[in-house]
């Protein structure tokens, strides 16, 4: 399948959030009189909508998962979004598809408004024609519905030329829900088995490989 439009995940799949990420969850965690002694247990916050990790991790309920995610997002915005790096080759990827004439489209669970800001720290913006993310206020934050909101902005051939690409379920997942491809890729956050068990079309291991599935 030769895909035109290819929607990419933005956390663990075109950058390295961990730092940011798992500091800003400490913080808010810290808020609440909780300590982590291994911050390797806040890696699972990468890629779900924050007030359900709040609350499936913590058995915070709808209120104070909320609460959460307020403080949570009193350090990301000023520090822990820019505690980030791009995934090596990721950049070269992306001049490589956008010269081959792709339509390339970010679909997140991270609020537009700091994915905007991220993709511009790091010069990823201009490779894509639209970013569509979570809504600050948590209405839109299931992948499914991301995905659902970026296809109605853009226009697009045919969602059999139009593919995900994603390091966790919730990326594979929403794909599928929508009749769309999805490409998993393991660099990020998201294993072999967790991928092919949400239903991914295919699993690459390395930037060549997904180079290999999407030119």
């Amino acid at each position: 399948m030769s895909y035109q439009t290819i929607l990419f995940d933005l956390d663990g799949t075109l950058t390295e959030p961990a730092e940011g990420i798992t500091n800003s969850v400490a913080y808010a965690l810290a808020k609440f009189g909780i300590t982590v002694a291994d911050r390797e247990e806040l890696l699972r916050f990468i890629g779900p909508p924050l007030m359900d990790s709040f609350m499936e991790y913590y058995g915070f309920d709808e209120a104070k998962a909320r609460q959460a995610v307020a403080y949570y997002r009193e350090y990301f915005s000023v520090k822990g979004l820019f505690e980030n790096s791009v995934i090596q080759g990721i950049k070269e990827l992306l001049e490589e598809l956008q010269a081959a004439g792709k339509q390339l489209v970010v679909a997140t669970s991270k609020p537009e408004y700091f994915s905007l800001q991220i993709l511009e720290k790091f010069d990823l913006l201009s490779y894509f024609t639209f970013v569509a993310g979570a809504t600050m206020d948590e209405t839109r934050t299931r992948k499914a519905d991301v995905i659902a909101y970026a296809l109605e902005h853009i226009s697009y051939e045919s969602k059999a030329s139009t593919v995900m690409v994603g390091d966790r379920h919730h990326d594979i997942e929403g794909a599928r829900a929508l009749g769309l491809d999805a490409i998993g890729v393991t660099f990020g956050y998201g294993s072999r088995e967790e991928l092919q068990g949400a239903g991914a079309t295919y699993v690459v291991d390395t930037i060549a490989q997904l180079r290999q599935r999407l030119l």
